[in-house]
């Protein structure tokens, strides 16, 4: 496809990394939130392979807050997902499926209790805050709502550990999975949690205050001079084959959370409050008919994904591959589908209709890591 540039405008924001980013010769992006996401560097096989063997630095500014805060913080959380927060303490992350009142897909953020009354709901790309500031007005609920001054810088890969603790201090390094702590940088304090959207390992930085961006980026990148820490970002191929969704990609407001295979996150039983509690205890109640799956496809590498390809078994539809790349570390082409409840068994065979010709694939039991 050939390359278009990103007219400038007020709408899309700058991140308050960007000037560094442009330095690194950024040669990719995409527009996520109404903000810049840079998402390649060199090449995605390049990007892949540093990624997999060194640390990056990851603008991802984009990953907006919704601040909840006030008495009935914990009551408006609760009217959100079918997961339950029963037992989530202060310091502790949730990756939190959302609903409406149909039990479909609003978003997929990660939730952080900063206290008792006070959230951040790190949201994917769509309008949330929109949503959950109609709950409040509607059913006059006594918090407040609002985006913060916060964005979030991932420190991803195998040396993460070694770059963090060189910058913050060895104790980073105990921090637990979806675990996050509170560490001081110039004089400010920022959230930063054990997480990141790569299967690589890492942290994300919720650096707070726009002009506290540079600076850290700068910390990190020389303190990692010889660790070949460099700029990248959320990595196409690495995400599919290690199953990362989308939202607004594999999952939308069309399907359920157990549809999109988020099914061991929910527990309808226990979240009464959920706003779309009625729609998914049927669905639970009754089973569905379409899941998230990995697949396989043969051939050489495959042309991008910009619209869903059908999937077929002997001629019958069989869903849809929604995400598909190369992927240059098991050398084959790797997909993420919403395939028919009849199909998505492990080992079956379809076959998969790319824009070149037709591919002959097969669901995979999991995804590759």
């Amino acid at each position: 496809m050939r390359d278009v540039n990103i007219f400038p405008s007020i709408r899309v924001r700058k991140t308050p990394f960007w000037d560094r980013v442009v330095e690194a010769g950024v040669k990719s992006c995409s527009v996520y939130n109404r903000m810049l996401l840079p998402v390649r560097f060199e090449t995605a096989e390049i990007d892949y392979f540093h990624l997999k063997e060194h640390v990056q630095l990851w603008d991802v500014a984009c990953e907006r807050q919704i601040e909840v805060v006030g008495p009935d913080a914990t009551r408006l959380i609760e009217l959100l997902s079918p997961r339950p927060i029963d037992n989530l303490k202060v310091g502790k992350c949730l990756y939190f499926p959302v609903v409406d009142q149909y039990g479909g897909m609003l978003n997929d953020p990660v939730l952080l209790k900063l206290s008792d009354t006070r959230y951040w709901i790190s949201i994917a790309d769509s309008d949330y805050l929109l949503w959950v500031l109609a709950l409040v007005a509607a059913l006059k609920i006594n918090v407040r709502v609002f985006e913060p001054d916060v964005s979030p810088l991932g420190v991803q890969g195998p040396k993460s550990d070694e770059l963090m603790a060189r910058v913050f201090g060895k104790e980073i390094t105990e921090l637990k999975f979806f675990d996050f702590t509170i560490l001081e940088f110039q004089g400010k304090e920022h959230y930063v949690s054990r997480s990141g959207y790569s299967k690589r390992g890492g942290f994300e930085i919720y650096v707070e205050g726009t002009k506290n961006g540079i600076p850290m980026w700068d910390a990190l990148m020389e303190a990692g001079e010889d660790l070949s820490v460099r700029a990248g970002g959320p990595n196409y191929p690495e995400r599919v084959e290690g199953g990362l969704l989308s939202y607004g990609t594999d999952m939308t407001m069309k399907h359920t959370p157990y549809e999109s295979g988020l099914g061991k996150y929910c527990d309808v039983h226990s979240t009464p409050n959920c706003i779309g509690y009625n729609a998914l205890k049927r669905v639970v109640e009754e089973g569905w008919d379409r899941e998230i799956r990995s697949l396989d496809i043969e051939g050489g590498k495959v042309p991008l994904c910009h619209v869903p390809w059908k999937v077929t078994v002997d001629g019958e539809f069989a869903g849809h591959v929604t995400s598909v790349t190369w992927s240059p570390g098991y050398k084959t082409n790797v997909a993420i589908g919403m395939i028919e409840k009849d199909f998505w068994g492990p080992d079956t065979e379809v076959l998969v209709h790319a824009p070149d010709y037709p591919r002959k694939g097969k669901v995979r039991q999991s995804f590759y890591t």
